[in-house]
């Protein structure tokens, strides 16, 4: 394994011995009570409360040729205590569907949020935002896009959007993440990881 570290324990060394539904609604949270061997020997028993959620897609849209990114603006509920308020400067995204690839998703995704067609697109990572206290997987991609005529107001009604699409040459966009106005994980990795990768992608994509 890369780096010369593997965990120490798998998934053949916890059992889960209860999982109570404590709300379904349009997201799940459960109380579960899970056993797992501990480093020093021994078993520990826990009882946490899980916040159950779907795979989700997060889509950085590049333009190699106008070397800008498409960035959406929209409120988020999880930041209304945010000091400058819950309106969230971030990434195009939505949740993975039965049966849909992640590249299924980021495309439907940025037609509905930004009116973006994708061009090539390319992985950055698959991680998981909050283990501690949410099941959760991102699949994080970088989309090649024409940024040209991006802009306006996006988004389905009927699920309660109302995006607002930014066009952000790449040096901005990383001022805004070392400055700390892009404060959400998906899109700091993201415009971090472009900021590296950019030139290749140039070089692929123009």
């Amino acid at each position: 394994m890369a780096g010369g570290w593997k965990p120490r324990f798998g998934v053949a060394d916890f059992h889960i011995s209860a999982d109570e539904a404590l709300h379904h609604g349009f997201f799940k949270l459960d109380r579960v009570t899970v056993t797992h061997r501990c480093f020093l020997g021994g078993e520990a028993s826990i009882q946490r409360e899980l916040y159950r959620r779907r795979d989700a897609v997060c889509i950085l849209p590049y333009d190699p040729v106008l070397r800008s990114v498409v960035l959406i603006e929209q409120f988020r509920v999880g930041t209304l205590d945010h000091p400058r308020g819950p309106w969230q400067l971030e990434l195009v995204a939505g949740l993975v569907e039965p049966g849909e690839s992640a590249a299924d998703v980021a495309r439907r995704e940025a037609v509905e949020e930004a009116d973006l067609q994708l061009g090539a697109i390319e992985p950055i990572s698959r991680f998981t935002p909050s283990p501690g206290a949410a099941r959760e997987y991102i699949d994080l991609l970088c989309a090649q896009v024409d940024a040209s005529q991006a802009g306006g107001v996006h988004g389905l009604a009927e699920e309660g959007e109302d995006i607002l699409v930014h066009v952000l040459s790449l040096d901005d966009a990383c001022a805004l993440v070392r400055d700390g106005v892009i404060d959400n994980a998906p899109a700091i990795i993201a415009i971090q990881w472009l900021q590296m990768h950019s030139p290749r992608l140039e070089q692929q994509w123009v």
